[in-house]
């Protein structure tokens, strides 16, 4: 099994730039795709973009591709989402998960795009 802790989150400037990372842990990681959905406030989960177990193959929502840059680090077990040209609709909790629909998720690190 993979438990995973994110953290990254925080306020930043509309523009502005951050990098989520996420830290596994279990023997199963290298051989697991792994993705970031996130949470608005007062709205369901959205899948937000997948990487593939050794990393080859990377997937995007529409909302954010060009902006967001997934990647992995099977030698660290981590995870990361460099996020950038964040506008305010970014806001939300982030999570890392097992699958698109956010199962196995961690407890979320909260990003906040705010003048």
């Amino acid at each position: 099994q993979v438990q995973l802790v994110e953290s990254g989150g925080g306020l930043v400037q509309p523009g502005g730039s951050l990098r989520l990372s996420c830290a596994a842990s279990g023997v199963t990681f290298s051989s697991s795709p792994l993705h970031w959905v996130r949470q608005a406030p007062g709205k369901g989960l959205e899948w937000v973009s997948s990487i593939s177990s050794d990393g080859s193959f990377t997937y995007y929502a529409t909302s954010v591709r060009g902006r967001f840059t997934i990647s992995r680090d099977n030698a660290k077990k981590m995870v990361y989402l460099q996020m950038s040209s964040l506008k305010s609709e970014d806001t939300a909790v982030y999570y890392c998960a097992k699958d698109r629909a956010g199962r196995g998720r961690g407890q979320g690190t909260q990003v906040t795009v705010s003048s």
